[in-house]
């Protein structure tokens, strides 16, 4: 399947990228360059000006009373809710429409290419782009952790300009299919609907996403990835016209086999380090499941009665909550990512 996106990389922007792709061995970088830069422009004008008009225009003013560290989160929440809901529905229309994609093998599932999958790469790494500048404009809002999570993110989605896995990159986009409604959660906390019946239907969908995606889908196409990167270790892409090549987008960057030009055997560094980072996130995904749950049940249940007011036979009315707030590694997985 060819890139879907609407325009082709000026050739001078491709020049200036092309040495900086030759030298990190990212063949594919100058074909998508554009579409990096494209995406982080994108989501720099949602964060500003986009996003203060619209919630001025939503919430009046609960969005000018917050200071400048919440605002600058909320800010960040909505670029979050905006990145998530585009990309997912991005990488579900690339899986069904995708057939070059669709006939991969294993070998084709490590080395292959296509434009659209290149193009779900450039759009995660674009935004992990932004998310490094902003983060590290407001480490006072973000901290040291999530500026290291961006720039690891960044790293590893370029990776895939090698072209590396490609095959799995809408599909491990696809664990973010709960962060729109884990984004909607947070949203009402903050403007006091905490405890209420929108934020309990919201936040089974959430646990239900979560639980599907994540940790069922997930942990399966990690044990896929996992087998796949097992079997070309100690290989290269064998360029047999019956055999495995599939018919990809045709281009300087790619033979008559249907691999790019150059690809070679995969180093252990890398695949060390991508079995690394996605035996760790799946990890997270599993302690992140706990942690949801108890802070989604803590705000529909009641608040217990001491000894001192069961004597006195104080009543606590029914719509009483306490206020339970998602641990930080929660409130947005989509920043704290990546594979």
């Amino acid at each position: 399947m060819k890139d879907p996106f609407p325009f082709k990389p000026p050739p001078s922007l491709v020049q200036a990228v092309q040495p900086w792709a030759e030298l990190f061995s990212l063949p594919t970088l100058p074909l998508h360059i554009h579409e990096i830069l494209a995406s982080s422009l994108l989501y720099t004008l949602i964060y500003w000006p986009i996003s203060p008009l619209i919630s001025r225009y939503v919430v009046g003013e609960r969005y000018d009373k917050l200071s400048r560290k919440r605002r600058v989160n909320w800010d960040a929440h909505v670029v979050s809710f905006v990145q998530s809901t585009l990309i997912n529905c991005l990488a579900l229309w690339i899986m069904f429409a995708d057939a070059e994609r669709n006939k991969m093998d294993w070998q084709a599932r490590i080395w292959g290419y296509t434009g659209a999958l290149g193009m779900i790469q450039a759009l995660a790494a674009g935004y992990f782009l932004w998310d490094l500048v902003v983060t590290s404009r407001n480490m006072d809002v973000f901290g040291p952790g999530t500026l290291a999570h961006a720039l690891s993110a960044l790293l590893v989605y370029s990776f895939g300009f090698r072209p590396f896995v490609n095959y799995y990159a809408p599909t491990f986009i696809l664990w973010e299919l709960s962060t729109p409604f884990l984004n909607i959660h947070w949203f009402l906390d903050k403007l006091g609907l905490t405890g209420s019946r929108v934020q309990l239907y919201n936040g089974l969908i959430l646990i239900a996403t979560f639980f599907s995606c994540r940790l069922v889908y997930g942990t399966y196409q990690s044990c896929m990835v996992l087998g796949d990167i097992w079997a070309a270790l100690g290989t290269g892409p064998t360029h047999d016209p019956d055999g495995v090549p599939v018919a990809l987008e045709m281009g300087d960057y790619v033979d008559s086999s249907g691999f790019v030009i150059g690809a070679s055997e995969i180093p252990w560094w890398l695949a060390l380090s991508y079995l690394a980072s996605n035996l760790t996130l799946n990890g997270l995904n599993f302690y992140w499941f706990v942690m949801m749950i108890r802070a989604v049940r803590k705000r529909f249940q009641p608040p217990k009665r001491k000894d001192s007011d069961r004597e006195t036979q104080v009543c606590v009315p029914e719509d009483v909550h306490t206020e339970a707030k998602l641990p930080a590694s929660v409130e947005d997985p989509l920043r704290r990512r990546r594979v």
